[in-house]
Parts: C-alpha cells; structure tokens; sequence
C-alpha cells in the first residue's frame, strides 16, 4: 500500500502483525497524537481501521516509514517535502538543496561565534577608546539626500555627488570634511534614509541634485573609528555611554564623518572615521 492511499478497512486481519495506535506509538517512542497528525497529512496512514469503534492499527513494515519521517523532519525538511519524498518525488535534488541550507547556516553560525571571540579576546576594544567633546566650525555643505537599500549602498551616492559638484564648480573646504548623516527616526534594515554632506567654500544656489546649508557652530561630542564600518556600533556604545554618564544630551542629527577609507587605503583595518554626536549639557 502506498503511504499516501487512504486506509481500507479489512474484513479479516491477524492480530499478530496488527498493533494498537498506542502499542505501535509506544514501540517508537512517538505519540498517539502525533501519529494522528501525520495521518491528516497524509505522511502515514494506519494499515486498518475498525469500521465498529474507530480503532487504529499497525503493522511492523510502517516502522520504517515512520523512522524515515522522524529522521527528515531532524534533518529540517518540511512536511510538504516529506511528502513528496515518501511519494517517490525527486529526491537528490531537494537534499542538495537542503545540504546547501545547512551549509549556509553553519556559515552563519561561526561568523556569529567568530564575533563573539573578538568580545572575549579583544582586551583593547573600542569602548576603551576616549571620547572627546569639542567644537565643530559652522560651515557650507553640498548635499545628497537619497533612499539606498541598504547600508552596504551608502558610498554609491558619492560618484553621482562628485559629478554634479563638479558641473557645478563646486570647490571643496580645506581641511576636507565629508559626513553622512540618517534621517530616519530609527534603525533600518533596508530603505535608510540619508543625506551625504561635503563641506564646501561658498553657497550656491540648488539643483535638482544638490542642496546646500549652512550649518552653524555645535558642540559634538566625538570618537574615532578605526577599521570596519561594521563594526561601528561598538564606537557608538562607548560614545552613547558617555554621553549618558556625564549629563550631556543630544541636540541634532549624529555625523559619521569619513577620514580615510576604500578610496585611499587598500586595508580595511586602516580605514578611519569619526562619529559626531551634538549634544550639549543638561
């Protein structure tokens, strides 16, 4: 009988190779309730069912069938795949593919185990770094504001911001200071919301790409930042800390300030930024 054909009802039946429900759920260390629910899925229907009382039996062939299910679902199939397998679907290529699930999860994992080294061995992390509060000049920005995917976008604003400041004449202060800043209320995943900034010797007037400000003279509370943007949050939880613990608070939108980076340092370890918080005191 093929799993997945409904249960006929016998008129004759051997209580030798029949079990009970409960019997043949006990024997596989499973449960009644369970048994049922893989019945209604259609992965494993009884051998014979009592037209009189509704009793459920089975037999010791449907053990191998039951110990295939268990071991797939351990496996992380699903039920619909399951299915298809116990049906004589295709089988290679669902366990490639779910090999290759497995593989990507494991790579996940010891990424995040490899994080979670850096933590314990790093005896010289960045909160140790020191925080400085200090003034930063008021000066003339060109801007960008544009949506980008995702935080891995943020620097392709840049080519198209070069551009248009070229076409424009634009010329840029000494000592250079490019920022980005987030207009978002809070963390995004995707669709961040941002306005890249490069500081520049006089205000023009608008185009349909760049908008230019004057932003006034602010107290900032600051850190550098060595390496990966990634690893920025670590900057910001000392930063954050700081800020908090001497009585200060935030006034405006944070500045992530580019020093050197992809443009001019081949290591990522010698990239560095600057994260501007201004803040003044409470």
């Amino acid at each position: 009988m093929k799993m997945r054909e409904k249960h006929a009802c016998f008129d004759v039946k051997t209580e030798n190779h029949l079990y009970k429900i409960g019997l043949f759920a006990q024997m596989n260390h499973t449960t009644v309730k369970t048994l049922r629910f893989y019945e209604d899925r259609g992965l494993l229907y009884p051998a014979f069912v009592d037209e009189e009382n509704g009793y459920r039996y089975y037999t010791l062939d449907q053990m191998a069938t039951l110990h295939q299910i268990t071991a797939l679902k351990q496996a992380g199939f699903t039920l619909d795949d399951i299915g298809h397998i116990l049906t004589g679907g295709e089988q290679e290529s669902l366990l490639q593919r779910k090999k290759a699930q497995l593989l990507e999860q494991i790579a996940e994992l010891t990424h995040q185990i490899a994080v979670i080294d850096t933590y314990l061995c790093d005896k010289t992390a960045s909160l140790n770094t020191p925080v400085l509060v200090k003034t930063l000049p008021a000066c003339i920005v060109a801007t960008v504001e544009r949506t980008i995917e995702s935080y891995d976008n943020l620097f392709d604003v840049m080519p198209e911001m070069g551009a248009e400041m070229e076409r424009l004449g634009c010329e840029c202060a000494l000592p250079e200071y490019c920022f980005t800043q987030y207009l978002d209320s809070g963390y995004q995943e995707e669709n961040v919301r941002i306005r890249a900034c490069e500081a520049v010797t006089k205000l023009q007037e608008n185009s349909d790409t760049l908008q230019f400000y004057e932003l006034e003279e602010t107290e900032a509370a600051c850190i550098f930042h060595k390496g990966s943007y990634a690893d920025f949050p670590k900057s910001y939880a000392t930063l954050l800390r700081y800020i908090e613990d001497n009585g200060y608070e935030i006034t405006g939108n944070i500045r992530e300030s580019y020093i050197d980076g992809i443009w001019n340092q081949d290591a990522e370890e010698d990239w560095l930024s600057e994260i501007q918080i201004p803040v003044r005191s409470r």
